[in-house]
């Protein structure tokens, strides 16, 4: 009994410290946040033009779908919100009709796949889509800028924003 408590205990310790792949900082009040290179926004404008969606389409519940697709009611997330993503999506193809789909944002994909995993597992158990996006998909400049310019890539550096992107 002891020998299986602490193989417990010794996995429970090992997901923790090393599924962590993530940068955090703090805001003024003490709020502990993701650090992320690029918007929420970004990703989704570069995938949901590429496939000729809707951005923002709002349901009767004045809920907003990331990106309404002829077949998708999609919702992206950083890999950090992995497990928000899928309520959201799932309550988007409430509204919608349409399947969920969730789109997970890997800034470092080596180190995020965990949580892309976590959803594609439960999306085959219930029924909705999952993929990832890449910063490839934002078409970086030389600089590391993405074209959109409501992004914080073109923000200045030390002027990280407290949002919960």
């Amino acid at each position: 009994m002891f020998k299986k408590l602490l193989i417990l205990i010794i996995i429970f310790w090992v997901s923790c410290f090393s599924a962590n792949a993530f940068e955090y900082a703090y805001a003024p009040n003490g709020y502990k946040y993701v650090i992320h290179k690029h918007s929420e926004s970004s990703y989704q404008h570069a995938w949901c033009s590429a496939h000729k969606g809707i951005e923002e389409y709002e349901n009767k519940d004045k809920t907003r779908v990331d990106c309404l697709t002829e077949y998708h009611a999609v919702e992206f997330d950083f890999a950090n919100k992995w497990a928000e993503s899928i309520g959201q999506a799932l309550h988007y193809q409430l509204m919608t009709g349409k399947k969920a789909l969730v789109v997970l944002i890997l800034e470092e994909p080596e180190k995020e796949k965990v949580y892309y995993h976590r959803v594609k597992k439960l999306g085959k158990i219930h029924g909705f889509d999952v993929e990832y996006v890449t910063m490839d998909i934002l078409n970086l400049d030389e600089n590391g800028k993405c074209p959109y310019f409501d992004c914080k890539c073109h923000r200045k550096e030390n002027n990280h924003s407290s949002s919960s992107e």
